[in-house]
């Protein structure tokens, strides 16, 4: 049995990501353990266009769906799909929601690890590198400039959001999404 024709019985016809049935086509993985059809997935246009770097935010809630596929391969597509898009509050939520095997998230982050760029860190006031996740707490109070209070030292800030700029990260204090300068923060 060709693989094509094996994706195709595995997803009943549709893209594994979105259920579309129109001009369908395999997609191997990035970073996958090997080139079978356990470690591919089959894929329409739109998905298929935007596999690596997606575009189209709205077209991704279908991810809402198919992150629940018992297919590790589609799993990991759904979980790389949503930390690309993270910064969106609803793929937030639904990474949040989602669980992996060991063996599956490995492989997911494995394929993200070889596609991050060599951009600057943004690093605490200790030097020690934040990342997206992480819980840091405030070295001094600061002022919250349109919020009308003030995030006093020791404030923890849990699961922070990075942004572009590597001296800001994102997190909430007091319930308010707010940014925050990262030279004030310390890694909990």
């Amino acid at each position: 049995m060709s693989l094509e024709k094996q994706l195709m019985d595995r997803a009943g016809g549709q893209c594994e990501l979105c259920g579309a049935t129109e001009g369908l086509a395999p997609y191997q993985v990035p970073a996958s353990p090997d080139s079978s059809s356990d470690c591919q997935v089959l894929l329409c246009p739109s998905c298929l266009g935007e596999a690596e770097a997606p575009t189209s935010v709205n077209h991704w809630r279908c991810l809402n769906d198919s992150m629940w596929s018992q297919v590790p391969a589609v799993q990991v597509m759904a979980y790389r799909q949503l930390k690309r898009l993270s910064a969106e509050t609803w793929a937030q939520d639904l990474l949040d929601m989602l669980y992996l095997d060991e063996e599956v998230k490995k492989w997911a982050d494995a394929g993200l690890a070889a596609e991050e760029d060599d951009s600057e860190p943004t690093l605490d006031s200790n030097g020690a590198r934040l990342l997206e996740g992480d819980d840091v707490t405030l070295i001094k109070d600061l002022e919250v400039k349109g919020g009308g209070f003030t995030a006093k030292r020791g404030t923890l800030v849990k699961g922070i959001r990075l942004t572009n700029n590597p001296k800001h990260i994102e997190g909430k204090v007091n319930g308010v999404q707010i940014v925050l300068v990262a030279e004030y923060l310390k890694k909990a």
